[in-house]
């Protein structure tokens, strides 16, 4: 499915840098090689050469390499050129390849078109995306995991069970003499099973994944004086916000971000939660609510020593119901309270101190309990995007009722299809029916 022209990109971010990439990919990159190069170079051999302008000139010299179709990353032939890193150098190269009949390539088109090829599968080409955006190590590693075909693997085997259980309820369809035995029935029951788990394991695994990538978004919320930015600064381990006595002192959204376990937890500080008393605090204020609303968790902070008043409640009856919550008691230092956790009817209670960082650690372990109640899985956890857990949910559901609908074989068939179908989509196989052949090589249906 190759494409019939040819693409050019600058492979490596855009500035100024050691030393820059440029790519090329399409069906026959001989007269480019002839026209960047002057002289064609073997495959997969990194060579020392000019590279030459539309004169012939030389503009810089550094390595060159071939990746001959097919074996190349896009399934066409490759060209990279890895040149000094000057943005000019850069741009006259690239100029240089337009002028010999190439295009500047789309967003993504490399690897899409490393998709069309059967290069990789539509799961192994997002995690490519996914790699390069990982916040953390562990979100790299699982991105690799998905790209090396760990998730499609995965999800190949349970197409593969669901294959071989489709064609002997198949036949016994197509052969309504021979009659189903209980102990068939039975094999069945236990195959969609042990694929139900499989997918339940997948999904475990993917949440874990997904939380990796995309992180948790803390809000730190309260009236004004009870400690916020002296505890942004604790969990960030940076002296990010201004810490004063004076009510009021933070005015505007301040970010800043920590890895908990390999997941990215940005905090915003936010302005106090009070009557506005000018025009500038109460758009800060604003912004408060905003960043709460956004957040995916949200720590009310309380004055322990006042405890948790009218306002506190008030407050609180504001957030959205959709974010976890965790109330933090601050200031402890000056109530001689030990830092404490526990859980109460309205969620999860933090005892600390900002200004000392006792209890801190409690609050971290807090954090990660709400982002990953069930747990955070690290072993062969790979990245997963929306769609793939939508199409795990639409497996689950097409597997539950077919289990439930045993003895009507072709519903049960018709679910195991549809159960197919959805786990096909996450690769981008969504497949052709191949029962024929299977059927073929366990029945003789000719006698």
């Amino acid at each position: 499915m190759a494409e019939a022209d040819v693409i050019a990109a600058l492979a490596t971010a855009s500035g100024r840098s050691a030393v820059g990439i440029i790519r090329l990919s399409g069906p026959d990159l001989m007269p480019f090689m002839a026209g960047l190069l002057g002289r064609q170079i073997p495959p997969r051999r990194a060579v020392l050469t000019d590279f030459l302008d539309a004169d012939g000139a030389a503009v810089d010299s550094g390595l060159a390499l071939f990746f001959p179709a097919p074996r190349s990353y896009t399934g066409e032939d490759v060209l990279e050129l890895q040149a000094h890193g000057g943005p000019t150098v850069l741009q006259l190269l690239l100029r240089h390849c337009v002028a010999l009949g190439a295009r500047l390539a789309q967003p993504g088109e490399f690897t899409r078109r490393a998709f069309l090829n059967d290069k990789l599968d539509l799961a192994q080409a997002e995690s490519v995306a996914d790699l390069i955006e990982a916040g953390s190590e562990a979100a790299a590693r699982a991105a690799l995991r998905s790209l090396k075909g760990d998730l499609s693997g995965e999800v190949r085997a349970l197409v593969s069970e669901l294959v071989d259980l489709r064609a002997w309820v198949e036949a016994s369809i197509d052969f309504p003499d021979e009659d189903v035995e209980t102990g068939d029935r039975q094999r069945w029951q236990q195959s969609v099973q042990m694929v139900r788990d499989r997918i339940e394991r997948i999904r475990r695994a993917a949440a874990s994944g997904n939380l990796l990538r995309d992180g948790v978004e803390v809000a730190l919320v309260g009236r004004p004086n009870v400690g916020k930015s002296s505890l942004l600064n604790q969990l960030t381990g940076e002296d990010l916000a201004i810490v004063t006595t004076v009510p009021g002192t933070t005015r505007d959204a301040i970010r800043g971000e920590f890895l908990l376990e390999g997941i990215a937890v940005r905090v915003t500080d936010t302005a106090g939660l009070r009557e506005a008393r000018d025009p500038v605090e109460r758009i800060g204020i604003e912004r408060t609510w905003r960043a709460a609303r956004g957040s995916d968790m949200v720590l009310l902070v309380v004055d322990a020593g006042t405890g948790r008043t009218k306002d506190d409640d008030l407050i609180a009856a504001e957030l959205p119901p959709a974010a976890k919550r965790i109330t933090v008691f601050n200031k402890i230092d000056l109530t001689g309270c030990a830092p404490s956790r526990r859980r109460v009817e309205g969620g999860l209670e933090v005892q600390l101190s900002a200004l000392t960082g006792a209890g801190i650690e409690l609050l971290r372990q807090a954090i990660l309990e709400e982002a990953a109640p069930a747990g955070l899985e690290l072993e062969g956890v790979f990245l997963a995007r929306e769609r793939h857990v939508d199409a795990l949910a639409r497996t689950a559901e097409h597997l539950r009722c077919a289990g439930e609908r045993l003895t009507e074989l072709e519903v049960f068939a018709e679910e195991l299809r549809l159960a197919q179908r959805a786990l096909g989509q996450i690769t981008g196989e969504v497949t052709a029916d191949d029962l024929l052949g299977e059927i073929f090589s366990r029945f003789c249906i000719g006698k």
